[in-house]
């Protein structure tokens, strides 16, 4: 069965499909045949933000993507490592993190393929390669998937995940499990959580868990012509009774992270969406600016961006979601934090000294650009070969 033909998750015979459907059809968030915000908000333009123009969208094409690759690390050797503090996080591109709280693993929206799109020849092409292959990843002891949209659901990344991991379980928002399921993923391991619902993972030692809680966003869903909808996106929480850390998924500004603050905060790390923005898309997409805006509804916390600098699917250029966080930085208050770690760099949140600010490394590529093009040119300052100093943002 092709992809095309499994776009409905709600019309396979099997019996967790039948279960699904009588899941999404109780649920408060399925009305008139699909899945609503609890805003009534829609996946079209905000008109209050003024319609694009042809100028905007054909203009600054060559900044939308890095001049080349982004600095890396190899995540493998500090993973086999206990976390000193317990609390973990590994960016590996867009919104691909790997988690780790006390031991146990959680990686959030996989995807390894090189186009965020249902085409092999078209469509957002990976800007590099996730720093480590997906049959190298240590044990994992849950995969959570916010939504379908394909810069978080890849096909091939999930069967291979799969494949790696026999033992491994996928948890998903209601009805996302039924594209899963249509790509060979037994029903056993597969938990689909609506809104509020929540979910313990044992140690394998039985030493404690983990829980993961499904709650609200504001965004939208589907893979194709006929699904819009179809499913449920998610934001999640990932806890213990140690750490709390918060995944937006994609979404906008919503009050109801006041309500999740409350009923789930507060918040050691909090990983926010902040790049493929605009304007006309702010009630499904955060940015910069209203991600500091959802810190604060969410109680604050080390803040660590998520959803930039891995595809091209917005206006904007490449940096610019990190560039205007760090022209927001003064306006950080409380106990918020920003992290801003390389690709593939494990870090511990309770390690970061605030004092030490953000070392902006995204602008290497841009010092790498003008050292070629100066030597190319002939001047002085691109012979060197060295990289100009990086200013540090400090953090109040």
């Amino acid at each position: 069965m092709s992809d095309q033909q499994s776009r409905s998750v709600c019309h396979s015979p099997s019996p967790a499909a039948e279960l699904r459907r009588e899941r999404i059809l109780a649920s408060p968030r399925f009305v008139d045949g699909s899945f609503r915000n609890t805003a009534g908000v829609g996946p079209g333009l905000n008109p209050e933000a003024g319609p694009l123009t042809v100028r905007e969208v054909v203009s600054g094409w060559s900044r939308r993507t890095p001049p080349g690759p982004l600095p890396a690390l190899d995540p493998l050797t500090p993973w086999t490592r206990a976390a000193d503090s317990g609390l973990r996080v590994t960016w590996l591109g867009h919104s691909t993190m790997l988690i780790e709280l006390d031991g146990q693993r959680v990686l959030t929206d996989p995807v390894w393929g090189q186009r965020a799109s249902p085409l092999r020849f078209a469509g957002p092409k990976r800007f590099q390669p996730v720093p480590v292959a997906i049959e190298a990843l240590p044990p994992l002891d849950a995969v959570i998937i916010s939504h379908d949209h394909y810069d978080h659901l890849c096909r091939s990344s999930v069967v291979e995940l799969a494949r790696a991991q026999p033992q491994l379980r996928f948890y998903t928002s209601l009805g996302v499990g039924g594209h899963l399921e249509e790509w060979g993923i037994a029903p056993a391991r597969i938990v689909e959580l609506d809104w509020w619902e929540r979910v313990e993972i044992p140690r394998a030692d039985r030493r404690g868990h983990i829980e993961i809680v499904a709650a609200p966003s504001q965004h939208f869903s589907g893979r194709g012509l006929r699904d819009r909808n179809a499913t449920l996106w998610s934001s999640f929480v990932i806890r213990n009774d140690r750490h709390r850390v918060f995944f937006s998924g994609d979404t906008g500004l919503t009050e109801e992270y006041g309500e999740i603050a409350s009923r789930l905060g507060p918040f050691d790390l909090v990983m926010l969406e902040v790049g493929a923005h605009h304007p006309a898309w702010g009630q499904i997409h955060l940015g910069p600016d209203n991600a500091l805006q959802a810190l604060a509804l969410l109680g604050g916390g080390a803040l660590l961006p998520v959803h930039w600098g891995t595809f091209n699917l917005a206006l904007h250029a490449w940096d610019q979601p990190a560039e205007r966080l760090i022209e927001l930085l003064p306006t950080l208050t409380g106990r918020s934090s920003l992290l801003m770690p390389k690709l593939g760099a494990p870090l511990e949140p309770a390690h970061i000294d605030d004092r030490l600010g953000v070392q902006p490394w995204w602008r290497e590529l841009a010092a790498r650009e003008r050292s070629v093009t100066t030597a190319v040119d002939g001047h002085e300052d691109g012979e060197s070969g060295e990289l100009p100093d990086l200013p540090v943002a400090p953090i109040d």
